[in-house]
């Protein structure tokens, strides 16, 4: 895979950083609060290893077998692993193995099979809901509708820890259109404690593209793969 690049992976993964900081500032938040998820999807190793040493601390990765041939050659002890992409049930056990945090949980019976393998396992998962705000059938995700019953279900699974909500919004030219989404996101969290009483601490929104929009309205994660890596070509 080439790369379209402007700027080395050190300078892009600062200038994210700094952007970061600045849209906390802008929305009065602490930028502790904000955390980056840099997405590694068909990114190689020589170039993984790179941001790592830049200080890249969490990455996402959108599969699990290729995930897997990753991870044995990246230093764990400085990164933790992220699924941010649809998991099929039959990747529900190397799931549990390889990654501490899954942010695409969509309905009961995953949750229930990724509950047992980690009991099997002697862990507890840190899982977040994906909710398909936009309706858009290309894209996973439960329908807001139906959040509430499965956050109530999936808070009585031993194993699992629900900690959030994920969002996909549409992709917008301009970044404002994108701002209803990541709002109703939130609303959603909040709901959620109000009907409840269970807080889902983090909300996993905002791209390349838009998350510096993300941020000020609410986002405690943001992934991030082109900004970094370049456009692929």
């Amino acid at each position: 895979m080439s790369y379209k690049t402007r700027a080395s992976i050190k300078d892009n993964l600062q200038s994210i950083k700094e952007r970061i900081e600045s849209a906390c500032v802008r929305s009065g938040r602490d930028p502790g609060d904000v955390r980056l998820v840099v997405v590694t999807k068909r990114v190689n190793i020589e170039r993984i290893r790179e941001a790592v040493e830049a200080g890249a601390d969490i990455l996402g990765e959108n599969y699990v077998q290729e995930a897997k041939n990753k991870i044995d050659f990246i230093d764990n002890s400085k990164v933790e692993w992220h699924l941010i992409g649809h998991l099929q049930r039959n990747k529900a056990r190397e799931a549990v193995q390889l990654f501490k945090l899954i942010h695409s949980i969509d309905n009961l019976r995953l949750a229930e099979i990724l509950n047992k393998k980690a009991e099997m396992s002697g862990r507890r998962l840190r899982v977040f809901i994906q909710v398909n705000l936009s309706g858009e059938k290309t894209k996973h995700g439960i329908v807001k509708n139906n959040v509430i019953e499965l956050v109530s279900a999936i808070s009585e699974l031993k194993n699992l820890s629900i900690d959030g909500l994920m969002s996909l919004p549409p992709y917008f030219e301009d970044k404002e259109d994108v701002r209803p989404y990541f709002i109703a996101l939130r609303k959603l969290r909040e709901g959620i404690k109000d009907e409840t009483g269970i807080l889902l601490k983090e909300l996993s929104m905002g791209m390349s593209h838009d998350f510096e929009v993300a941020i000020e309205e609410g986002a405690t994660m943001v992934r991030i793969g082109s900004a970094i890596f370049g456009q692929r070509l």
